[in-house]
């Protein structure tokens, strides 16, 4: 991929794009489930799809490092998606011809012309999902395999590891997402997405909320776990991604601060002098003597700038009203027009206007990229990297313009006087690979850096069944004794799948943040319901050796509902040894 930049350039810049969706599929449509899915495709997905084809009509590419979720690649090949997705998007072509009908009555011009915008947009996606023959996964692919983009992974699910229970749920959770990717694209992911950017060293570690009724192995004495470094090393993997706060506890925001409003904008957001730089990837201190994992630390600096709705780019106020829509249809027809106004006071959109601005915030960033690594990045050998890590669908769905915010970014680097060059982190690794290692603590890209988002007293009682269901499956993964017996087969690995699906981290952070607290409290429930039945057949199994037929009708209702990860392995979950005598669920 020719990429028009200095040969021997000031630095880097590296995007990082995590794609990611808690599994909706057989779980809802409107408006909690599905309606998610299809609004990430068409607002996110296809537009990247867009932006990276364009990029390459030109001969440039964005080189950004981009996350498919394990659980998300499931979603975009399920056959219910691929025949849902053209409805929904017809749903959207008709509602905004009524759109233009009903602007035409009232005598409203720029209106009638919004509409016709969204007209284009969602017939340009419908043609685009139909050029990909309904394959969402083969558009990402050919830009992986051209070198245009990096395809990394994640943990199956999101679990989210510094909570995880067990070594065996995070190894689980990290191998079935490597021989996912594998599964879809053919090759190894060298990077992956930590879920929610959730760091736990190696060391000493207890449940952190009382299981009451439960007998464990560890009693409520604290146990030695592995870092996560270590089990991303026996997956082949070679780089991560951490939040500034763990590199640099001086940092005093988080993106889900900025998220939240309230942080102020400035470029110098964190200490001038930190002991560790920002731009250069770093091995995370392991004790295990084979573990060479490298990680890249978000930059605070200009990532305020993307993250923050309140000062941000986001929040300009040409750009398209996210909260604001139509219906019937749920197109939107309004701008921002200003920070705190009221919804009904919003001023109507004006897409070519938004696009102007796309090209002045592009620029923008590109002086602020350079003023950071001539400022900050000379600390080490080699040029420096800047590290930018968004969650994708913040691009497109969360800020429409997004997407073409991103294509005017790489123009502007294209520039022959640009001293800035956009790189994967593999291909910054051959180049520039880590020259010390550094001990991270625990943390993630949450409030405060640490667990709150996802252990508080709203969310603590799903830990407390989450917990047993790892030491029984577990267990169950000792015993060995499906093997030979195919419908015994089929129930232990939905079983794991359950249990995976138990585990999504999204279920807190939809508690907590509240954005769909009853759906995240249902499916929780509905999942560890299924998961409990699955595992009583499973008791009855071991005693019996037999699957009575009514057992394996509720068996095959639930593969029907939940049927993730196709070459699933219970193995995973084994040990050498069994560590749990029973498990009362």
């Amino acid at each position: 991929m020719n990429q028009k930049s200095p040969k021997n350039p000031l630095g880097y810049v590296t995007f990082a794009l995590h794609s990611h969706l808690p599994y909706v599929v057989n779980h809802g449509t409107w408006p909690h489930g599905m309606e998610w899915l299809h609004e990430a495709a068409a607002e996110t997905y296809l537009p990247l799809l867009r932006v990276f084809r364009e990029l390459e009509q030109q001969g440039l590419a964005l080189k950004a490092n981009v996350n498919l979720s394990p659980i998300l690649l499931e979603q975009l090949s399920h056959p219910v998606f691929k025949d849902e997705f053209p409805k929904y998007l017809l749903r959207k072509i008709q509602a905004a011809h009524k759109d233009a009908d009903e602007f035409a009555i009232k005598g409203e011009p720029h209106m009638i012309e919004v509409s016709r915008f969204w007209l284009r947009f969602y017939e340009q996606a419908l043609r685009q999902f139909d050029e990909l023959d309904s394959n969402i996964i083969r558009g990402f692919q050919h830009f992986y395999d051209t070198g245009a983009i990096e395809i990394i992974t994640c943990g199956a699910t999101h679990g989210y590891f510094p909570l995880l229970g067990t070594d065996a749920s995070i190894r689980a959770q990290v191998r079935t997402g490597v021989e996912t990717h594998e599964r879809f694209f053919g090759r190894k992911p060298r990077g992956i997405w930590l879920p929610e950017c959730g760091y736990r060293p190696a060391g000493p570690w207890q449940f952190p909320v009382s299981l009451d009724g439960f007998s464990s192995p560890y009693g409520r004495q604290p146990f030695d776990r592995v870092g996560v470094e270590e089990i991303l090393s026996e997956n082949g993997l070679e780089f991560f991604y951490v939040d500034t706060h763990l590199v640099d506890s001086s940092t005093r925001f988080t993106p889900y601060q900025l998220m939240a409003g309230g942080v102020p904008l400035a470029l110098e957001t964190a200490s001038d002098h930190p002991g560790k730089s920002f731009y250069r990837p770093y091995y995370a201190e392991s004790p295990a003597p084979d573990a060479q994992v490298a990680f890249f630390t978000r930059d605070p600096r200009t990532g305020v700038q993307v993250w923050s709705g309140d000062s941000g780019y986001p929040g300009d106020a040409n750009y398209l009203e996210f909260h604001k829509k139509r219906w019937p249809g749920g197109n939107r027809y309004w701008r921002i027009t200003g920070p705190k106004i009221d919804l009904g006071l919003k001023q109507p959109y004006d897409p070519a206007v938004a696009l102007e601005r796309t090209r002045e915030h592009a620029k923008h960033f590109a002086r602020i990229t350079t003023e950071t690594l001539e400022r900050y990045g000379n600390n080490g050998a080699g040029a420096p990297l800047l590290t930018a890590p968004f969650d994708a669908e913040l691009f497109g769905h969360w800020w429409f313009e997004g997407p073409e915010w991103l294509k005017q970014v790489a123009l502007e680097f294209s520039r022959p006087e640009s001293r800035i060059k956009l790189i994967s982190c593999p291909e910054y690794l051959s180049q520039y690979p880590p020259e010390a290692y550094v001990a991270l603590p625990e943390g993630s890209w949450g409030a405060e850096s640490n667990n709150s988002v996802w252990l508080n007293e709203n969310t603590a009682w799903t830990w407390k069944h989450i917990y047993p269901a790892e030491l029984a499956v577990q267990q169950m993964a000792n015993t060995g004794l499906w093997r030979g017996h195919e419908t015994a087969t089929r129930l232990v690995k939905q079983i794991c799948r359950e249990l995976l699906l138990l585990e999504s981290s999204d279920w807190q952070f939809l508690i907590t943040t509240k954005a769909a607290r009853d759906y995240a409290e249902k499916r929780f429930n509905t999942h560890l319901e299924q998961f409990r039945c699955l595992l009583d057949i499973w008791r009855r199994f071991e005693t019996t050796h037999q699957i009575p037929a009514n057992k394996l009708l509720e068996l095959e209702a639930i593969e029907l509902r939940d049927p993730i990860f196709p070459e699933i392995d219970p193995d995973l979950w084994a040990t050498t040894k069994a560590v749990l005598d029973h498990a009362h669920l």
